[in-house]
């Protein structure tokens, strides 16, 4: 069997080493455009602010690698122009030498990734402007910092790779300007846990332009669509990805959503022996089961593994993806699994939010707080999604989530899981049990949350309710939400006797635990409906800080 593989980078490598492993007998060629194989893209921002020393060290294997140890033959600068699927026929054209030349097999790979999105930006040919998605294009960028020295930069979009990037410009002395056509930054996540991760990157002097677009790089810089213009010795065009698949649809492969390549679990196209893997793919969702278009590296590796797997008569099957994917930004870790509110909404789920914050170990070891935001369905108590900004132990946790909802977890079971514990490491209940613990409680026990929009909702409503502050009164006089009253926790059940049983009462604190005991008095008192407010004051303010 000859296999033809047409990419090297992520899923390209995986296939083909995944099929030598089942294999001694195929003969396998890679064809890759680049010059560059195999090699670390995540780790690229982190070269170009000087963390990463060596550009060699996200570039470990080479050709000669992939021949020696796996008899695999990679073609570099070797394009191929089309296939002909009816009779098993690619045309490659060498682009050292200009020759074009046919090759044949008998099962073929398209592993062709993905390419940076380029808006139609008047300016953006300029020379100080930059995307970044292979070695070449980090390259260039370190080459153009390293010669040129640029006080400033602007970053357009605020994905993974624009916020990494911005830090290590920082890193470098550049001042960064970021620019962002949403109303928030991170459009992966929810408005109201994007707010923790703007003013954090506020405070370490980066400049922010919401809502508004860049229409024009001149020589000085960005013009905005409001009218602003933002000083930038150099651009980052960081505007997302969108697969390859020109070579496909030529070739009567069937694409999918946001024009990826459509396969099955096993990574089979609608065409006889031709497989597909990576950036170019579309995915599906394992809460939904909906066809999804999430590029991730991991993803990639996954996929181009099964597709090796199955062209070599093994019985590996894609499981679908939850999104799950995590960033630094400065000393801040955001991470996120499974649906936002807003998708889970958008795709008509009922769902109970909340917002638990608590430290990821005790204070007295280090502690510093997260904000875990957990999404669930009312109907049924199954986890949804959850996003968390923090900083030590986000990691770990994220990946708790993502194992929970990758196997159905209801939030009921995320009490009784049986996590390390140990004051270096956590908290005695840990936050992902206290996460379901909320979530339970809300959805199973009578005591609902209401979030920071529900309540703006209410309070603009005109519909008669009662805002209780169940902190100190220190805590109120310095701030408090307005329209609440003072009634600490400690008086409140003397003073529930002269409030209305029947009227709607929401109580909060700072973060919610003595809001949830004020509510658990008032419910046990009769009083019929009874809310507290999802992350206290402390959400409530940081929603309306903007």
């Amino acid at each position: 069997m000859r296999i033809v593989i047409i990419g090297a980078v992520a899923a390209g490598t995986s296939a083909a080493a995944k099929a030598r492993r089942n294999s001694e007998d195929a003969e396998i060629v890679i064809y890759e455009k680049d010059s560059f194989i195999s090699y670390s893209g995540c780790g690229m921002p982190y070269y170009i602010g000087g963390e990463v020393e060596s550009a060699d060290e996200l570039t470990p294997r080479d050709p000669t690698f992939f021949k020696s140890k796996y008899n695999v033959d990679i073609k570099t600068l070797h394009e191929v122009l089309s296939i002909h699927s009816d009779i098993k026929l690619v045309e490659v054209k060498n682009l050292l030498t200009g020759e074009i030349f046919t090759d044949t097999y008998d099962t073929l790979v398209i592993a062709t990734g993905a390419t940076s999105i380029a808006p139609p930006i008047k300016g953006a040919n300029q020379s100080n402007v930059f995307t970044l998605r292979n070695i070449g294009d980090m390259n260039r960028i370190k080459v153009f910092i390293n010669d040129n020295s640029p006080k400033s930069a602007a970053i357009i979009g605020t994905g993974f790779i624009g916020l990494e990037v911005c830090e290590n410009l920082k890193r470098l002395g550049i001042d960064v300007t970021l620019i962002e056509r949403l109303p928030q930054v991170t459009p992966g996540l929810d408005s109201d846990m994007a707010v923790y991760v703007q003013e954090h990157i506020e405070k370490n002097g980066v400049a922010i332009h919401i809502n508004t677009t860049a229409t024009e790089i001149t020589d000085n810089g960005v013009l905005l669509s409001d009218g602003k213009e933002i000083k930038a010795d150099m651009v980052l065009i960081s505007a997302g990805v969108r697969p390859n698949t020109e070579l496909a649809k030529a070739a009567g492969v069937e694409l999918g959503i946001a024009g990826a390549i459509k396969v099955n679990t096993r990574m089979q196209t609608n065409i006889d022996n031709i497989y597909a893997c990576g950036d170019c793919i579309e995915q599906y969702h394992l809460v939904t089961g909906k066809p999804v278009y999430r590029p991730l590296g991991s993803t990639a590796n996954k996929t181009g593994r099964i597709a090796g797997d199955s062209i070599t008569g093994g019985n590996l099957e894609f499981r679908g993806i939850l999104g799950t994917g995590i960033f630094k930004i400065f000393d801040l870790t955001v991470a996120q699994t499974g649906l936002s509110e807003r998708e889970a909404k958008e795709l008509g789920y009922d769902v109970q939010v909340c917002h638990n914050i608590k430290p990821n170990k005790p204070e007295y070891m280090g502690g510093k707080e997260m904000v875990i935001k957990g999404i669930a369905d009312k109907n049924d108590g199954r986890l949804l999604g959850v996003q968390i900004v923090g900083y030590e132990g986000v990691d770990k946790r994220i990946d708790v989530f993502a194992t929970a909802i990758t196997y159905k977890a209801k939030v009921e079971d995320l009490f009784h899981l049986d996590l390390a514990y140990a004051p270096p490491f956590s908290t005695t209940k840990d936050p992902v049990m206290y996460t379901g613990m909320i979530l339970d409680n809300a959805i199973s026990k009578g005591r609902p949350l209401i979030t920071t929009d529900d309540l703006d909702t209410l309070m603009h409503s005109g519909e008669k309710y009662n805002l209780i502050d169940a902190r100190a009164a220190a805590q109120y006089d310095k701030d408090h939400i307005d329209t609440a009253q003072s009634i600490p926790h400690a008086k409140l059940r003397n003073a529930s006797e002269t409030l209305d049983k029947d009227t709607v009462v929401i109580t909060y604190c700072n973060k919610g635990v003595t809001g949830n005991a004020a509510q658990n008095i008032l419910l046990n008192k009769g009083f019929k409906s009874v809310f507290n407010l999802s992350g206290g004051h402390k959400q409530f303010k940081k929603a309306h800080t903007k």
